[in-house]
């Protein structure tokens, strides 16, 4: 019930209005609402929300990302000269990005399901399933089994579901770790992203609403989980080092997070009666 799995209900639903849809969540009920990331949307992916009708609610909320700058330099480099740019619109109104924050993104989708009369069940997840010629059973955590035509696992990286109709996977660990964060900065980013290639790995800035950028900041993993468990004082030093002075004096507005970073691919994206959708296809 994230927003991959929740799109895919809001358009089934929307072409189908005849179909009876259930969308289970092993998470507990408001946990949507407490992420803390932002998504970057492109523009083909802003036309399927505004297809869907939720682009107008979540619109208000988002960063419209009108250029971005790639550059590759060290921490102590007095210059970072610019060598890749991307800009302009798509459309003649359509600017190539938007920065789009999860909660917003979830809550608008969560609220189109439940217009449309899609079930969401919270706080239980698959436990089992049983694939039938006419049908496939899943049988929830909570005692419960949803019978349906076609169970579209859209249950993350770990997909448990893959698992469980026996799909193998290709994994590659990358041995780094994405540092999430959201800063404040004095001057506005003017709706610049900008990503710097440094030796420890990809440091990005992608704007959000007002003053504000989020980060992704990727570090081998002992160097990132050594910075995110760092008294904060130094993990402040070691961020101004790599984000700079361009946009004045920066704070911190999130309690940092690291995530790992690999390559997961599916050997089969479908099976009898299911199919695999977002990262738990790839991610």
């Amino acid at each position: 019930a994230a927003y991959v799995g929740l799109s895919c209900a809001v358009a089934i639903k929307t072409a189908a209005p005849h179909l009876s849809i259930t969308v289970v969540d092993a998470a507990p009920a408001g946990v949507w609402g407490k992420d803390g990331r932002s998504s970057a949307i492109a523009a083909a992916a802003i036309r399927m929300l505004r297809q869907l009708g939720v682009w107008d609610e979540i619109e208000p909320e988002a960063q419209v990302m009108r250029d971005m700058i790639v550059t590759d330099s060290r921490t102590n480099d007095p210059v970072r000269p610019v060598f890749l740019t991307f800009s302009g619109d798509r459309r003649e109104d359509e600017p190539f990005a938007y920065m789009v924050p999860n909660v917003a993104m979830n809550r608008a989708l969560r609220r189109k399901a439940a217009e449309l009369g899609i079930d969401v069940a919270d706080g239980t997840a698959a436990a089992g399933i049983n694939t039938q010629p006419a049908a496939i059973d899943v049988s929830l955590a909570n005692g419960q089994t949803v019978s349906a035509k076609l169970l579209v696992a859209a249950d993350g990286v770990n997909s448990k579901l893959r698992t469980m109709a026996g799909i193998k996977v290709v994994k590659f660990d990358y041995g780094q770790s994405g540092i999430v964060v959201e800063v404040e900065h004095e001057r506005p980013h003017d709706g610049r992203a900008e990503e710097h290639f440094m030796p420890g790995g990809p440091f990005a800035i992608l704007p959000l609403k007002g003053n504000r950028s989020s980060l992704v900041w990727t570090e081998r993993t002992a160097e990132a989980d050594r910075l995110v468990a760092s008294d904060p004082l130094i993990f402040d030093t070691e961020l101004e080092r790599r984000f700079g002075h361009k946009l004045g004096e920066i704070k911190v507005a999130t309690k940092p997070k690291a995530f790992p970073l690999g390559l997961t691919l599916a050997r089969d994206f479908i099976k009898p009666r299911l199919a695999l959708i977002g990262d738990a296809a790839h991610g």
